[in-house]
């Protein structure tokens, strides 16, 4: 599914306009935008549309909702329902639509632009959002030893204008992805404090929370909300499955009418107990890193043959049932901005032995560090076979995300990780994409330990060109660095993983209840922003 090539695209700062903006409005209100007729429910060909409860089981858990430092899959996914940015993305194609924002910036000059606030825009407690609070959240976002702060860094500052406006200077003139990256910084009330952020953090969306624990999230109306996408249903609640097998069964009886992460081994069932399956292409990763510190990986050629030397039809057959595939570029082939690396790497054992020989290394004893997540410690036993067969003799080591990165961090020795990533639930620009990895942070200086290299600050310099610049001439700098990313081979994707979502969409549950309007999306999460649910 080439679900971005009519979406992101090398756009200028004044994003979609014209006839354009229209046709991505119709596409987010396609369950019914604003006005009275949304906030309740309806009848329609088919059942009742709203009054309900939409169902959801989700994958992941979380105990820090702050939306100005989570990076959980599910508290980013819940608080697009009910913490508003300047602007929002919509997941099925990275367009970017108005969210507190009333309309387009309007650039003062290369490095100033102006944003008015929706007009009455409130919180769910009542009170105006105002530009303190706009201020203030970015300021949130973009503190020291923040996460955001590599892919915010081409915003100097977000300031106040006056009640209801906002200046916000770049570090680029006339940046092209300004929108895109205003999305990132989530509103709350300047009053709002780390631990009620934390917690169960208050916004100016549709939704608002109703309450958060370690077996559940519910969300109900806010009242308040005067945007274009009011929620229609009475409640939206998500179950805390972790667990595939209690996510299929629910799903599978009913109980929920949205399933993230469905596995490949559960696709058939699903479908034959009723359920519509989207399989999307996205930018989650399962990655190879290597610490660049330590010999042999401080060698190039050493981490191509190893990048040679992996069966990849082998591991996306047994890991993932085919929902995955080998990739030929840092993105995916479905993304815009896709170009195919100079370097593309292919199970080719004579190759990998040669890079091996020319670098004139013995290979040894190696440990290959690998997350829990149950699909990389499935590819780890072949990638162990497949470095045996160079002759390494690879011992593995499983520990939980929080105790290798920790370990890591922390200074520790290590060869190789073989771990899960996607940043791509904060946009899917190149550089956002690149910077995650590849910026200046904690992935480049403790964990790969390459941002003292000649190549990392060639690969920097590449990406600040690209920001300043727009069409075929950005495009070809970022085609540099994929070029380059792929021939240094530092952090690589070695999968590029499809991810598939359940709904009770064509057909209703037992309880004679299905969803209308969504869809599922290439990252983490689900959107149910302009869904219902509809009673037969």
């Amino acid at each position: 599914m080439d679900m971005f090539k009519n979406g992101l695209t090398r756009r200028s700062f004044l994003g979609l306009s014209g006839a354009a903006a229209a046709v991505a409005g119709m596409g987010l209100a396609g369950c019914g935008g604003g006005g009275d007729e949304s906030k309740g429910s309806a009848s329609a060909e088919g059942g009742k549309v709203g009054g309900g409860v939409i169902t959801a089981g989700s994958a992941y858990t979380t105990t820090n909702f702050d939306p100005s430092s989570t990076s959980s899959a599910l508290a980013c996914g819940t608080n697009w329902h009910v913490v508003e940015g300047l602007y929002g993305l919509d997941f099925h194609d990275y367009s970017v639509f108005n969210e507190l924002a009333a309309g387009d910036p309007e650039q003062v000059d290369d490095t100033t632009f102006e944003i008015a606030l929706r007009k009455d825009a409130k919180f769910s407690t009542g009170d105006p959002v105002t530009a303190d609070d706009v201020v203030e959240s970015f300021n949130r976002s973009n503190a020291e030893g923040n996460i955001y702060v590599p892919m915010l860094a081409p915003i100097a500052s977000v300031e106040k204008k006056d009640d209801t406006t906002v200046t916000v200077k770049t570090t680029v003139p006339n940046f092209s992805l300004l929108k895109e990256r205003l999305a990132i910084v989530r509103v709350v009330p300047a009053s709002s404090t780390k631990e009620e952020m934390t917690a169960k953090p208050v916004g100016s969306g549709p939704w608002m929370y109703e309450s958060i624990s370690d077996a559940a999230v519910d969300m109900v109306p806010n009242p308040e909300y005067n945007g274009d996408h009011a929620a229609k249903d009475e409640k939206l609640h998500y179950d805390i499955l972790v667990d595939p097998t209690a996510r299929v069964q629910a799903q599978q009886e009913g109980t929920t009418l949205v399933m993230e992460m469905v596995t490949a081994d559960a696709v058939e069932q699903l479908e034959g107990a009723g359920c519509s399956i989207d399989t999307v292409d996205g930018f989650g990763t399962r990655f190879m890193m290597f610490n660049t510190k330590k010999a042999p990986w401080d060698n190039v050629k050493v981490r191509q043959a190893v990048m040679y030397a992996l069966d990849y039809e082998k591991m996306i057959e047994n890991a993932f049932a085919g929902l995955a595939t080998a990739p030929t570029c840092y993105l995916p082939k479905s993304f815009t901005n896709y170009n195919e690396a100079s370097t593309v790497y292919t199970h080719d054992v004579d190759k990998a032995k040669k890079l091996i020989e020319e670098a004139g290394i013995t290979p040894g004893a190696v440990e290959l560090c690998t997350t829990d997540n149950e699909q990389v410690v499935n590819m780890s036993t072949q990638v162990q076979q497949d470095l045996e067969a160079l002759g390494f003799t690879v011992t593995l080591k499983e520990r939980t995300s929080a105790d290798t990165y920790a370990d890591i961090d922390g200074g520790a020795e290590f060869d190789m990780l073989l771990a899960p990533g996607d940043p791509s639930c904060f946009g899917a620009d190149p550089d956002l994409l690149m910077n995650w990895w590849y910026g200046d942070n904690a992935w480049m200086k403790t964990r790969a330990r390459w941002n003292e290299s000649a190549e990392w600050k060639q690969l920097t310099e590449l990406m600040a060109t690209a920001l300043g610049q727009t069409g075929d001439e950005q495009q070809e700098t970022w085609n540099k660095c994929f070029d380059l990313i792929a021939e240094q081979a530092v952090l690589y994707p070695v999968l590029q993983v499809k991810t598939a979502t359940a709904s009770w969409r064509d057909t209703a549950n037992a309880e004679g209840v299905k969803i209308d309007g969504f869809k599922g999306i290439g990252t983490t999460g689900m959107s149910f922003i302009d869904c219902a649910t509809v009673t037969e």
